[in-house]
């Protein structure tokens, strides 16, 4: 927390931390955390993030997020507070595309708050809704979030990527309510001169977007039914990326595939430089027996397994407001998950409801990693953004307290399908 404190990058903070252990206890040979660093990065599961990273850089260049942004304007642009509804629909289209929140963000930071802006929406309204609907992201697959922690916790991805298809919908939806009672109450675009878009308007946007539309639907198929793997499943999405940039839309150039790799490098070298240490402090975290000691205290509290797991989404909100949500997740899942699963509570069922809560902890202060990239990029100052952000954030409270106290509405589909 100190070299967090002092601005030191995440991955050589839980590095320096986690030597420093291995230094100052003599029944560890140095060796070993060496070892942990290679071994952590030495899983088949964890194919699946290169890959989808490199899937979603690829169908980002491939000129799908352009299309998929005329869909969602056709589909909602016409209402109360239209081009944030926009925002909300198009995350929940990309989110079977970038599978990161940060990402969405950026991209629509860059795209539509300038719009929205024009249309006289207030700075702090516009990229609150761009931020906070970024969360959709990490339940629609392909979740990055959600693949880290299937892999961590040895937690079927499979039955991830299901799992979070109606918590993303419902996401969806009661964010789209609350930009809509804002929007109406502040006039926002409620005299539009959009008119409702005809049926052959919106059919037209949806047969340019088709493409990117049946992605996340042919890998949730082709998981359900065993044609692959979510590894697999990632290699078949940059496949899928550049025959749809290529052949399809005929917008990826060799030019934009070089700064896709590029790109796609930089991420992923982030992203494995992470994982790396992060294996190290889990090996240190189960050789403290830090679970155990956890579970002894939370028991202590309580008994009540409802409480029990109030508690924990209390301490991985608090976690999330100071730690990235990459780190969070490969830290805390090896804590809490065995915890929780002592209780009777699903795995895959408290796999969604803590990458909602992770994940939120980047569009909240003091260390929101997504606050800070929508601030950053429209000249917004982060105190706007939270005093307008606020709605939003309660609304997501709520939501996750609903699928925390009544987990069948997560568990429905992987029941049904699975």
């Amino acid at each position: 927390m100190i070299f967090l404190l002092l601005n030191v990058p995440v991955a050589f903070a839980i590095g320096i931390a986690s030597l420093s252990f291995f230094l100052l206890e003599p029944n560890l040979p140095t060796a070993l955390s060496v070892q942990r660093m290679v071994s952590g990065t030495q899983s088949f599961p964890l194919l699946a993030v290169p890959f989808f990273v490199l899937a979603g850089h690829i169908m980002n260049a491939a000129g799908i997020t352009s299309r998929l942004i005329r869909f969602a304007n056709a589909l909602t642009g016409h209402l109360v507070g239209g081009l944030a509804h926009v925002s909300i629909v198009l995350s929940g289209l990309m989110g079977g595309v970038s599978g990161s929140a940060n990402a969405d963000a950026a991209m629509q930071s860059r795209i539509l708050a300038p719009q929205m802006l024009k249309r006289g929406y207030s700075g702090g309204y516009a990229i609150s809704v761009i931020a906070v609907s970024s969360l959709i992201t990490a339940t629609i697959p392909p979740s990055i979030g959600l693949i880290l922690y299937g892999f961590v916790g040895e937690v079927s991805i499979g039955k991830l990527f299901i799992a979070g298809i109606v918590p993303g919908v419902l996401l969806t939806l009661l964010l789209m309510a609350t930009s809509y009672l804002i929007a109406k109450k502040r006039g926002y675009d409620v005299k539009a001169d959009i008119e409702k878009p005809s049926f052959r308007v919106v059919f037209n946007a949806f047969k340019e977007s088709v493409w990117a539309l049946l992605f996340p639907v042919i890998l949730i198929v082709g998981i359900r039914f065993g044609i692959f793997t979510a590894s697999e499943g990632g290699a078949f999405a940059v496949i899928y990326a550049l025959i749809i940039g290529v052949f399809v839309y005929r917008e990826l150039s060799w030019g934009k595939l070089s700064e896709v790799l590029s790109e796609t490098v930089m991420d992923n070298a982030v992203i494995m430089l992470i994982i790396s240490t992060a294996a190290i402090l889990g090996y240190i975290i189960t050789y403290a027996r830090v679970p155990h000691s956890m579970s002894e205290l939370i028991v202590g509290v309580s008994g009540d397994p409802t409480v029990v797991l109030m508690l924990v989404l209390l301490f991985v909100l608090i976690a999330g407001m100071f730690m990235e949500a990459t780190v969070n997740t490969l830290l805390l899942t090896p804590i809490f998950l065995p915890i929780v699963q002592q209780f009777g509570v699903d795995p895959v069922h408290f796999g969604i409801i803590m990458m909602l809560i992770v994940t939120l902890g980047g569009m909240t202060p003091p260390v929101g990693v997504t606050m800070y990239t929508v601030c950053s990029l429209t000249g917004i100052s982060v105190e706007r953004y939270i005093k307008e952000s606020l709605p939003f954030l309660v609304s997501v409270v709520v939501l996750v307290l609903v699928l925390a106290l009544f987990p069948g509405i997560v568990m429905f589909l992987p029941n049904l399908l699975m």
